[in-house]
């Protein structure tokens, strides 16, 4: 699986490519759409680097009324980081003033594969917009989310092939109060995923994030580990959503979800794209459904064996 199609909504508002300078189509008013400014990623001479086509985006668009943004591609995103990008988001803070929500990376795979677009420190584009509620980013490559104090932000977003452990203690050690919604994507240590459930602790353990209703510790190559530690976390029970999808769970994962706390108060558990067998898959659904807990039990995958050896393999990836 990969990535090909760009992201369609934002902060419950539609994504609206903001177009070409020879445009003469009608703009649709600045805060009614998720504005996305994107540049080829394959630069060629002449082509209108993504600096310059969010410049002409402040001039052209009502910005104080802006409430949503997208930065899709961005010149070379595989050789280059994201810093100049956060660097000019960063730059447009007094005029940008209603900005409530920011996806940072919306790139398919003719783009740029997930794992090859080059991030930096996010953090400080937060810093920036004390207003924003939610805040995205796809790609682990340079990734860097040192702790951070910030009292609005609602849902926190973090897509890779693989997420390195230290953003994963900067997030999890992070002073967040309003914090509803965490997704993260662990990935493969092939691409720097190199997490454990140790470097969730604070997560995992309730003290972080007391407002934390819907969480995703998704794509995971360690996914039955992750499992075992959320059977027996703490921040279960106050949790509505629980998504450990598109990894690589198996029966051990799923049996340590069944032997731990009760997960009846669900609302909706996340599993498609495993590895679990019919039996476990059945047990899991009529242990919880009846309790009127969804389960995605959808999307079953066989493992792979070359030379004895069986491989599974999380969702995304490269």
């Amino acid at each position: 699986m990969t990535i090909s199609t760009p992201l369609g909504e934002l902060h419950g508002l539609p994504v609206f490519d903001f177009p070409s300078p020879d445009s003469t189509a009608a703009l649709p008013d600045a805060a009614s759409v998720a504005w996305r400014v994107s540049a080829p990623t394959y630069s060629e001479p002449g082509d209108e680097r993504w600096e310059a086509i969010f410049d002409r985006f402040l001039a052209t668009v009502d910005a104080g009324r802006v409430r949503a943004l997208v930065v899709g591609g961005w010149d070379e995103a595989y050789d280059t980081s994201s810093a100049p990008v956060v660097t000019a988001l960063i730059g447009a803070d007094n005029r940008l003033t209603a900005l409530e929500a920011v996806f940072l990376g919306d790139m398919t795979f003719e783009d740029c594969e997930i794992s090859w677009i080059q991030q930096t420190d996010v953090t400080p584009l937060l810093a920036a917009y004390p207003g924003l509620r939610e805040f995205g980013v796809r790609g682990g490559t340079g990734l860097a989310f040192p702790s951070i104090h910030h009292s609005g932000l609602r849902t926190l977003v973090v897509e890779t092939g693989g997420l390195p452990a230290a953003v994963v203690r900067g997030i999890a050690g992070s002073d967040l109060p309003a914090l509803e919604n965490l997704e993260l994507w662990l990935g493969t240590d092939e691409y720097g995923g190199n997490s454990s459930p140790a470097d969730l602790e604070p997560l995992l353990s309730g003290t972080a994030f007391p407002a934390l209703r819907h969480l995703g510790l998704r794509n995971s190559q360690i996914q039955d580990e992750v499992a075992a530690a959320v059977a027996s976390a703490p921040v279960v029970a106050r949790l509505e959503r629980l998504d450990l999808s598109m990894g690589t769970l198996t029966d051990e994962g799923g049996a340590a979800l069944l032997a731990g706390q009760p997960l009846t108060h669900l609302a909706y558990l996340g599993l498609a794209h495993h590895y679990l067998s019919k039996e476990m898959s059945e047990r899991i659904v009529d242990a919880l459904t009846p309790s009127g807990v969804r389960v995605d039990i959808d999307d079953p995958q066989q493992p792979d064996e070359d030379d004895g050896e069986v491989h599974r393999y999380v969702a995304v990836a490269e």
